[in-house]
């Protein structure tokens, strides 16, 4: 599976609410193992849903406050979530912790050119957004000139 890929990957309703359902008896029960809090925030950062992948972050760095001895495994869905919503600073944020972690790690590296590749298409495109924008308006000036002058 190629990075693009594993960027598009969802994670199924039923295997979320699995999670979500033990996740919440832990809650519940007043102690949240990491392994379901891992669990939980990896299936929301795999949602189809912005709102999710939000909350499985919010997990996912708790759990890196927690329980440093999983950074490496917190920091890579840590990018993929910042990813999949178009956090592209933050995503290259953890993306450069993870690289000091493991310098060499050849899914790091191309996880890294998938996420620069992203982030120059959707420059691109806010940048011909703003050109049409920038265009309709001064056309509309340019005609709004052109009645105030007859």
């Amino acid at each position: 599976m190629d990075m693009e890929e594993i960027l598009n990957e969802t994670c199924s309703a039923n295997q979320l609410q699995k999670f979500e359902k033990q996740y919440n008896k832990e809650l519940n029960d007043g102690y949240v193992y990491s392994k379901t809090q891992f669990e939980y925030g990896t299936g929301l950062v795999l949602s189809r849903y912005p709102a999710d992948i939000k909350k499985g972050l919010v997990l996912l760095e708790d759990l890196m406050a927690k329980h440093p001895e999983g950074n490496r495994d917190y920091l890579y869905y840590l990018v993929i979530g910042n990813a999949r919503i178009k956090n592209y600073l933050l995503a290259t944020k953890f993306l450069n912790v993870f690289k000091e972690i493991e310098p060499a790690n050849s899914q790091i590296k191309a996880l890294e050119k998938v996420i620069r590749k992203k982030m120059d298409r959707d420059a691109m495109i806010g940048l011909a957004y703003t050109s049409g924008a920038a265009l309709v308006l001064a056309g509309i000036i340019g005609g709004a000139m052109a009645l105030v002058k007859k």
